[in-house]
């Protein structure tokens, strides 16, 4: 019981400070999964992440399902699931409603301006791991060449990033998979 009531705060909290959206959630999502919970590792965070991108939906709910599936089977995967959805439901009834009233204030207008910036410093964040995930798995040099490569294709050719990753999806599966020597061993 004590494990179902932590996924249900850990995610419950995620949908309640995750302002921005999904994507701004997932930092506080690898915080609680990863540093607070320990239930996943690092690794396993970022490859979650990176299937959660391929597929389709929000990638919150993908996330917070995955991790509950993966701590307490069906029980905590529908638990963190609701958990993350809850707060987003009973929030965007209350603020919206509050917010289209007073949208003009000054204050509305800083604070909507501070969250920006904070969501942004976040996501930056999580986007140098992301890189540094790349550079350590295929080379700094092939990862900065295809991160130049895209970032040509997304922003100057304007091909839809999902073309892209089918594109990577498809090469992933038709090379051959290298299997890691044991230690100790030569070819």
């Amino acid at each position: 019981m004590k494990m179902q009531w932590d996924i249900f705060i850990a995610f419950f909290r995620v949908g309640m400070l995750g302002f921005g959206g999904g994507p701004a959630s997932i930092p506080l999502m690898r915080k609680e999964a990863v540093e607070k919970y320990k239930w996943i590792d690092e690794e396993e965070f970022i490859d979650m992440l990176s299937i959660s991108n391929t597929l389709p939906g929000p990638i919150a709910t993908k996330l917070a399902g995955y991790i509950g599936y993966r701590v307490s089977g069906w029980l905590g995967m529908l638990n963190a699931l609701i958990a993350s959805v809850i707060p987003t439901v009973i929030l965007v009834i209350i603020l919206l409603r509050t917010l289209s009233e007073v949208r003009e204030f000054d204050w509305v207008k800083g604070m909507t301006a501070a969250v920006v910036a904070v969501v942004g410093m976040m996501m930056a964040v999580l986007t140098w791991q992301f890189v540094y995930k790349a550079g350590k798995g295929l080379g700094w040099v092939c990862a900065v060449i295809m991160l130049a490569l895209i970032f040509i294709i997304l922003h100057y050719l304007h091909i839809h990033p999902g073309i892209i990753i089918g594109f990577l999806l498809i090469i992933a599966f038709a090379l051959p998979v290298k299997k890691k020597e044991k230690e100790g061993e030569r070819s």
